[in-house]
């Protein structure tokens, strides 16, 4: 393996205090970038603020981490510029086909003009309140920024209070579960996984080992990483086109109505022309993703695929399959994305259901339940739709019951940093489900009315 580190010892040893959680303005999610190019080519004197949201809330973040912690990493990572091997690497790169996905002025800006915004932070019973206010341009980058630095200094608060040898046992544990993981997925015939968990990480170190791993156990299976730098870094594929902020900041700026309504799909016809026709990955979910097949304009069964991210992965799936048949198309031919707190059972379990014909009268939905359906003799490949798995915090943050302690501290998190307001206008997010619903209460109910419920369900949320 390439990347072998002493995680315990570097772990025991390092002063934490003096190491930059971000160490490269690379480090977040390459959809991030692809945004930032968007808005600064549509929206370049638009205002937007971002608010940290603790979802875990019986987790007092701010007891955990000194809040002048928090603020040393964030002011390290304001003062953070892009590298010129860093631009050329972007300029000089293919990304899905094409080497001119990032345009020069664009690049120019990011090397010349480029800034992340002021912040407000502070800490009130027991959770940290943090706010960017700015440019859209200037605040949109923080979000990944934030979430993996929290993440972190919450790993490294719990790590401070094991011994050499309980850390040891912590990341042999770690490590033993990832090998299983790996184990079951290693050799499933076409079978498509991306790194999606950059954002609520156990730590960058952990993340590299992860994706290294994966590289070299799964080997074709593993795709590539939404991590910019990590790809830069190893010579990986850069995974990842967009994100609910675009739609939610459309709509916030719709006059009425009407205008709110078909912001989704105005979004979408911006984005094929900024793209050229590439990185075609519809994200249906922002304000409900029945609502949103049902009122698509035809030309969007056009689009590549879609990526699934509040609703159940294999309803949604299905409801995607039997919307693209009712529009002519081929749904073998596109591409369906799960994102949604996987596991390496469920992305077997999908895989099956999207991706094989199933053997001795089986059924798709027996996956669901039946752990032995899942042996690869058990099906043949002859696929409903192509189907890939972006796998995050259970693949770069799965330490539940690692703890030689015996406590939740290294439990993952659900954590977000949203889009607040977009030139002084509430933005919201309804998604498929209840629980991940964000905004002003009042403005969310507004929502609701317009784009109405169906398909929306109330289930707990992992991530």
């Amino acid at each position: 393996m390439t990347v072998i580190l002493n995680l315990a010892r570097r772990a025991h040893d390092h002063n934490w205090d003096l190491d930059p959680i971000t160490r490269s303005l690379l480090d977040t999610d390459f959809y991030k970038l692809l945004m930032l190019q968007f808005i600064w080519k549509h929206f370049p004197k638009t205002r937007a603020s971002f608010s940290l949201i603790n979802r875990s809330f019986h987790v007092r973040l701010a007891d955990l981490i000194p809040v002048e912690e928090l603020r040393a990493q964030l002011e390290q990572t304001r003062q953070r510029r892009f590298h010129k091997s860093e631009l050329i690497w972007l300029a000089g790169n293919t990304f899905y086909g094409r080497q001119d996905i990032f345009e020069p002025e664009f690049l120019t800006w990011l090397e010349k003009d480029f800034r992340l915004s002021d912040y407000e932070l502070s800490a009130h019973g027991g959770q940290f309140s943090l706010t960017f206010h700015g440019l859209w341009t200037e605040t949109t980058m923080w979000e990944i920024y934030a979430l993996s630095t929290i993440s972190e200094l919450k790993t490294r608060a719990s790590l401070k209070r094991l011994s050499e040898f309980e850390l040891d046992i912590l990341y042999a544990r770690a490590k033993t579960r990832l090998w299983e993981k790996m184990a079951r997925l290693r050799g499933t015939p076409d079978l498509s996984i991306s790194d999606f968990g950059t954002r609520r990480r156990h730590s960058f170190l952990w993340q590299e080992y992860v994706i290294k791993a994966m590289t070299d156990v799964v080997g074709p299976v593993f795709k590539g990483t939404s991590n910019t730098y990590l790809a830069y870094k190893h010579d990986l594929e850069a995974i990842g086109t967009n994100a609910h902020e675009l739609p939610m900041a459309l709509a916030a700026l719709a006059n009425n109505d009407e205008e709110l309504k078909a912001a989704q799909y105005r979004l979408l016809e911006l984005w094929q022309q900024t793209y050229h026709g590439e990185l075609l990955i519809v994200l249906p979910d922002t304000f409900g993703s029945t609502q949103f097949f049902q009122n698509a304009p035809d030309w969007v069964a056009d689009w590549t695929g879609q990526r699934a991210d509040s609703k159940d992965p294999f309803l949604a799936g299905d409801e995607y399959i039997a919307w693209l048949e009712s529009r002519g198309r081929d749904p073998r031919q596109k591409l369906f994305i799960a994102s949604d707190a996987l596991d390496a059972d469920t992305i077997l379990q999908l895989h099956a259901h999207f991706s094989g014909t199933l053997q001795n009268g089986a059924k798709p939905s027996d996956f669901r339940q039946a752990a032995d359906f899942l042996d690869k003799e058990k099906w043949l490949p002859g696929r409903r739709i192509r189907f890939s798995a972006g796998w995050g915090t259970l693949l770069t943050n799965d330490f539940r019951d690692c703890n030689p302690l015996g406590d939740s501290g290294f439990d993952p998190l659900s954590l977000v940093c949203k889009l607040n307001d977009v030139d002084g206008r509430p933005a919201v997010k309804l998604s498929d489900n209840f629980q991940k619903a964000l905004g002003n209460s009042a403005v969310v109910e507004r929502y609701r009315r317009v784009f109405g419920l169906a398909g929306v369900a109330d289930v707990p949320v992992l991530s």
